[in-house]
């Protein structure tokens, strides 16, 4: 069996832990940055607990067809940061249908059914830095071999929503 792939991105934001935090853990803030760009937040259901769920829809614009993607993250460790001690979020994270059902990739059918997320929030001298990575559950071969290559397409991805988490926290700072 081939080794699992691991992907991993970091980003640093000149913002406290705890807004970091509240970014990602409070849906009236997570509709605000979370997903692709262009793409338009339809529902978003948040219950913050070990086993608990975040399950949500969006929409792409409707240059690229207008559909509307399922996602849901399933929670595993929840420890918030502090001042001094850094903090985790980790979570199986699927497509789902609009019933919240795992199911594959709508546009690649060969993608692991679920990945296992981590990201970290490390206190970092006046800001904050992210450390993500995630790692496909119980994949076959032909999935790692998928999810391996599209480690293009997922810093590309989780680069510009990052991004857009940048731009919603200078904005939530100057409030």
């Amino acid at each position: 069996m081939p080794e699992t792939p691991i992907f991993r991105l970091s980003r640093r934001f000149a913002a406290p832990p705890r807004l970091l935090w509240s970014a990602y853990t409070e849906p009236e803030r997570l509709r605000l940055w979370w997903g692709p760009r262009g793409f338009r937040w339809v529902r978003g259901d948040l219950d913050l607990r070990p086993h608990g769920t975040f399950f949500y829809g969006m929409k792409a614009p409707e240059e690229a067809g207008g559909a509307i993607m399922w996602g849901k993250w399933t929670f595993r460790d929840i420890v918030a940061p502090t001042v001094a001690a850094s903090g985790v979020l980790s979570f199986s994270v699927s497509f789902t249908d609009p019933d919240g059902q795992a199911i594959r990739h709508p546009m690649s059918p060969t993608w692991p059914l679920a990945l296992l997320s981590t990201t970290t929030f490390v206190v970092d001298a006046g800001g904050t830095r992210l450390d993500c990575t995630a790692v496909p559950i119980d994949a076959t071969p032909e999935e790692q071999t998928t999810f391996a290559a599209g480690m293009d397409s997922l810093h590309q991805g989780w680069s510009g929503t990052l991004t857009q988490l940048e731009d919603y926290l200078i904005r939530a700072q100057a409030a």
